[in-house]
């Protein structure tokens, strides 16, 4: 029997003496910090429960919660219980225990601590480094570090000035920390990484503030918390991340830190080597001299080394510079052994070295970290590698602090962020530390120099990378006679880059745009040292890539003859894989007066012609694309081209292409917050607009916030899917208190909203009554929101016709509440209440309220709201006296035969409206049948009923199809799905065929023979029947020939579904046939089925013989 883990924990802990407890708790602090986060208000009320806190303390770290500190209220509980001794610290393991279930990074930390077996204490002593280092080598070891800590404990930061190219601060006043997350997310990159990561990056934070992401430490790197691998041969992590994310300098914060005793103490030695350096060895060689080759001064010690590897940390920093490819899928490396180094003296490729050490097979036991581009990590798949993580960039207040580390001057670092976190565009992209740099570098100078004037400060992307050019310029434009001929060049040999996806450049590529290496150059190329054919050469790159793509579109506006700028960008814009998404958005942008304003100054003017062209393509493009938005590329391209339009802050432009706009649509395409604040500026100068369509498009609270000043001017406000929460129902509310509000129709379903958005919402509506449709379907609000909802309701004034509260958790207990509206509300005429759990004394109070003369209920859901037939007579009485509903939904429910018998007395009143009816799944069999066909024979109004899932039985559809023949009975729609059917049950069904519209037999056992007396029947001209759905009805094939004569006679059917049966390749040709001659079918679906590729293929091109035809299969 298996070992309860909760008690075999506190076993664990009755064992622990009170020093090992205090040692346990600090050794585990950091990551308790984060795992106890979510949970911190419970565990401090267990704590105060044992009597460990008191009053004023348990409130002091509730109150942090409260006001969304989590992370400095669980800082504040463990400072607490490390100053209250060793009862306070074995109390909380303990609550741990009862928690750990429903906080899973806590669970892990108990789990790692068992998986570590009976005494964990010696790994934590391990792990702390309490290994002793042999004499001989304590003289070494203090050099090196000293070393490595003069090499490391500077940074180096680029600049734009002529005189200082290059800025020495001290490490530990620059560095800002970055978030490193414990998984690494798509190992591929296909979309730019300013689109890619800008993108997904809020989806990942957002995850990681739910606290479904572990964020890790550099000094947690390799704790087996983190490890995919159990391994007792050592231990290999790849952190991951993105161009100019930080990836180099967190490696030489950690060496710094190694040097300086702060982490990794058991470590004995670190040795850490860039790839980039790696490429300029040519030759064999082995370890030691590869050691030696970049740490001369451990002359012959390095044999002691080698006893001890766990004591040893290599790092190979970006293993996507790396000219020699390591290739751990290949097998080669396990047949021949010549290809493996397995002993620090074997002379080998570095490849080989490199691949053995984090193999394990080359000093086992030792630990190796390598850092990559995502584009580089399908390398290492195969790899041995046991913590897999990655660099997110900045989140939250780490942005801020790089600013203010940026700049020695606090004010100006305090006025460029503000002027940043306004600017949702320039806000998002400082998750990556080299476009804090570029913003850093353009933006200084608007808050630094008295000459600039504030509002000029760049709004768009366009703008800031036009005064970073504009500083490099400035700095070095006199340097060079023309730099107007020299950008042209460079932009030149830029666009060819981006066409080709190629950012590094060689002195061919220079010679072949008549370039030359020259001060002026170096302003915006960097040089790389790189080996190529076993000569060390220079190699170039731009900064960033957004840098080349920016030069690029300059260029266009430098070129003396622009030749068919329009066709080149048109050619650019239909390329699908995002190359020139950016490059196109600066193109637009360096159209606006803001933006060429400042490069001018140094270049002379754009060419006129060039620009006014560009601004002809961008109207060209945006009126083509507005309502283009069928499919997820047919959405993106309007999106992009909002971008043109924003980036060209071309008011007049804007307002002449979309400003007659009734309609936009982008459901289903995500978004990030930076495309909101694009949407955002292009509705604004929409005069129109009357619908916007976000459904699906996980805009979430922060897009939304960009979206509020302008939601007022649409008329239907499409939000579903959205995940707002409450939060986003605030900021909603300020649109609708908006006195030139228009808002009649607002979706908020699929949201995550609870019942503490619903005061916000009630203040909202009744400030300003235009709302008339309001959607909040599967969400939570709960009875108690419902309750506040109702009270907006009650107001003679609300226009609301449609409410619907299906999927809201709500209970009998809010049906008071809501019935109280029906007296003074006279608006609502659609309201559904499905999917929730009123039952039958819940629906009898709503069913005597919604008898009131004043009530014009039209439309009733009350779908799985666990009903019985004990509600029945309430029902009966308010159908008796209502005289306005038409619509009635009591599917999935137990009403059963004695509900039905009761509900078909009611049917059978004469006044009675209702049109539509649905009774599916309500456990009726065919006892009742006979009442049921009774009211539909004399029922004057009935048109739509839904008997499916059911057990009618062929008896009773013998029954029902007898009330159907007659002339008195008005059902045109009948759904039977799922009712144990047989052919037995046909002949007397297609009696009624002359009056039926459409009818639902699938998922019955009609088989051949029943399809083919259903045929016989189609092929009469009195047959009325448009759509027929035979889905799941036992059909192998042998009826398609009846169906081919059917169908050739037959006038009416449109939509035929046959889907989930056993046709073959052998009926191929008679359902071509059928399609062919059938001349009123619209839609066939054959999905399903047993058809080869080839048969699917034939039946697929039919959809080519006539306009408006569909062949699903």
């Amino acid at each position: 029997m298996d070992t309860d883990p909760n008690s075999t924990f506190i076993e664990f802990l009755t064992k622990c003496e009170d020093h090992q407890l205090f040692q346990l708790t600090k050794f585990y602090r950091d990551r308790l910090e984060q795992a106890i986060a979510e949970g911190v208000d419970g565990l401090s009320s267990l704590l105060t429960y044992e009597k460990i806190f008191n009053g004023q303390e348990h409130r002091n770290v509730t109150e942090l919660v409260e006001k969304g500190n989590r992370a400095d209220s669980s800082k504040l509980l463990l400072n607490l219980v490390m100053e209250k001794g060793s009862r306070a610290q074995r109390v909380m393991w303990e609550s741990f225990v009862k928690m750990c279930h429903g906080v899973p990074k806590l669970d892990k930390i108990l789990k790692e601590i068992q998986e570590l077996g009976s005494d964990p204490f010696d790994y934590m002593n391990i792990a702390q480094g309490l290994s002793k280092l042999s004499s001989c080598l304590k003289d070494v070891q203090q050099k090196h570090k000293e070393t490595l800590r003069v090499q490391t404990e500077t940074l180096r930061v680029n600049t734009i000035l002529i005189k200082e190219k290059v800025k020495i601060f001290q490490l530990v006043d620059r560095y800002a920390e970055l978030t490193i997350i414990s998984t690494v997310r798509d190992r591929t990159l296909v979309e730019h990484e300013l689109l890619a990561r800008g993108r997904d990056h809020e989806e990942w934070r957002e995850k990681h503030l739910q606290e479904e992401l572990e964020k890790i430490q550099t000094n947690q790197l390799f704790q087996s918390s983190f490890s995919e691998r159990n391994s007792k041969s050592g231990s290999s992590a790849v952190v991951s991340g993105v161009p100019g994310i930080g990836k180099t300098t967190m490696v030489q914060k950690i060496v710094y830190d190694w040097a300086t005793g702060k982490i990794y103490p058991n470590f004995q030695f670190v040795f850490s080597f860039k790839f980039r350096d790696l490429n300029t060895i040519n030759c064999r060689i082995n370890l030691r001299n590869l050691i030696l080759f970049f740490y001369p001064y451990f002359g012959n010690v390095l044999g002691e080394l080698w006893k001890n590897p766990e004591g040893l940390l290599f790092i190979f920093d970006g293993l996507d510079e790396f000219n020699d490819r390591i290739d751990f899928a290949d097998n080669r490396r396990n047949i021949e052994p010549q290809s493996t180094c397995t002993d620090p003296e074997c002379w080998c490729g570095v490849s080989d070295i490199v691949y053995s050490l984090i193999q394990h097979k080359l000093l086992p036991g030792c630990s190796v970290l390598v850092t990559s581009r995502p584009t580089a990590l399908h390398l290492l798949e195969k790899a041995e590698i046991s913590v897999w993580a990655e660099i997110l960039g900045f989140v939250g207040d780490e942005r801020k602090e790089y600013f203010n580390k940026f700049f020695e001057d606090q004010t100006v670092a305090a006025a460029v962020f503000e002027h940043v976190e306004e600017n949702e565009i320039l806000y998002t992209m400082c998750y990556n530390p080299s476009y804090c740099w570029i913003l850093g570098l353009s933006l200084g100078p608007f808050f630094t120099q008295r000459d600039r004037k504030q509002q000029q400060v760049p709004k768009t992307i366009t703008q800031l990378y036009s005064y970073y050019i504009y500083n490099i310029l400035k700095n070095h434009g006199r340097e060079i006679e023309s730099p107007r001929d020299v950008l042209l060049k460079l932009g030149e040999m830029a666009f060819a880059g981006v066409s080709e996806k190629k950012i590094v450049f060689r002195n061919a590529d220079l010679i072949q745009y008549n370039l030359q290496p020259s001060q002026f150059l170096s302003g915006f190329l960097m040089e790389l040292l790189e080996r190529d054919d076993s000569v060390q050469s220079v190699v170039y790159t731009f900064p960033h890539l957004t840098i080349q793509e920016f030069v690029a579109a300059l260029a266009q506006f430098l070129t003396p003859d622009p030749g068919d700028i329009g066709k080149l960008l048109s050619e650019a814009h239909i390329k699908r894989d995002g190359r020139f998404e950016i490059f196109l958005r600066f193109v637009a942008g360096l159209s606006s007066p803001q933006a060429a304003r400042p490069l001018e100054t140094f270049l002379g003017q754009f060419l006129h012609q060039t620009t006014c062209r560009v601004i002809d393509w961008v109207k060209e493009k945006v009126e083509g694309q507005i309502g283009n938005t069928e499919s997820e590329s047919g959405k993106r391209n309007p999106l992009n081209t909002f971008h043109y339009l924003f980036e060209s802050q071309n008011k007049a432009l804007a307002q002449k292409t979309v400003g007659s706009v009734e309609i936009i649509t982008f459901s289903e395409l995500r978004l990030t917050p930076i495309d909101c604040a694009v949407l955002s500026h292009v509705i604004g100068l929409c005069d129109t607009i009357k619908h916007l369509d976000l459904v699906g498009c996980y805009i979430q609270c922060e897009g939304l916030q960009r979206l509020e000043p302008v939601l007022h001017k649409c008329k239907e406000l499409s939000l579903s899917h959205n995940n707002l929460g409450d939060s986003g129902v605030k900021l909603l509310s300020a649109a609708l208190k908006n006195p030139e509000c228009k808002i009649q129709k607002l979706q908020l379903d699929h949201n995550a909203l609870t019942n503490s958005c619903t005061k916000d919402l009630v203040s909202a509506l009744s400030s300003k009554w235009t709302l008339m449709d309001l959607k909040l379907h599967h969400n939570n609000l709960g009875d108690s929101g419902v309750e506040l909802l109702s009270a907006a309701l009650r107001n003679p004034d609300c226009k609301i016709q449609t409410l619907n509260l299906n999927e809201n958790a709500l209970t009998d207990s809010c049906v008071e509440a809501l019935a109280s509206t029906f007296s003074t509300n006279g608006a609502l005429m659609d309201l559904n209440l499905g999917n929730n759990k009123l039952g039958d004394s819940g629906v009898k109070l709503l069913f005597e309220a919604l008898s009131n003369p004043g009530c014009k209920i039209q439309r009733l859901e009350l779908n799985n709201n666990t009903l019985t037939d004990s509600c029945i007579e309430n029902l009966a009485s308010f159908l008796s006296r209502n005289r306005t509903l038409t619509d009635l939904n009591l599917g999935i429910n137990k009403l059963g035969d004695s509900g039905v018998k009761l509900l078909s007395k009611a049917l059978s009143h004469p006044d009675l409206k209702i049109q539509k009816l649905q009774l599916d799944n309500n456990d009726l069999t065919d006892s009742s049948a006979e009442e049921l066909a009774s009211a539909l024979s004399t029922n004057r109004s009935l048109t739509d009923l839904n008997l499916g899932n059911n057990k009618l039985r062929d008896s009773g559809v013998k029954l029902l199809s007898v009330a159907l023949r007659n002339p008195e009975c008005k059902i045109q729609k009948l759904s039977l799905y799922d009712n144990a059917l047989t052919e037995s049950c046909v002949k007397d069904l297609t009696c009624a065929l002359s009056k039926l519209l459409d009818l639902n037999l699938s998922v019955n056992n009609l088989g051949d023979s029943g399809v083919g007396q259903l045929s016989a029947a189609l092929r009469n001209p009195d047959c009325k029947i448009q759509r027929l759905h035979l889905s799941k009805v036992g059909l192998k094939g042998s009826c398609a020939q009846d169906l081919v004569f059917a169908f050739s006679r037959n006038q009416s059917v449109t939509y035929l579904n046959l889907d989930t049966n056993s046709f073959r390749d052998q009926s191929v040709p008679a359902l071509c046939n059928l399609i062919q001659t059938s001349k009123s079918l619209k839609r066939i679906v054959l999905m399903w089925n047993q058809f080869s590729p080839d048969g699917k293929n034939q039946l697929k091109s039919l959809q080519e013989s006539r306009p408006g035809l569909s062949v699903a299969v």
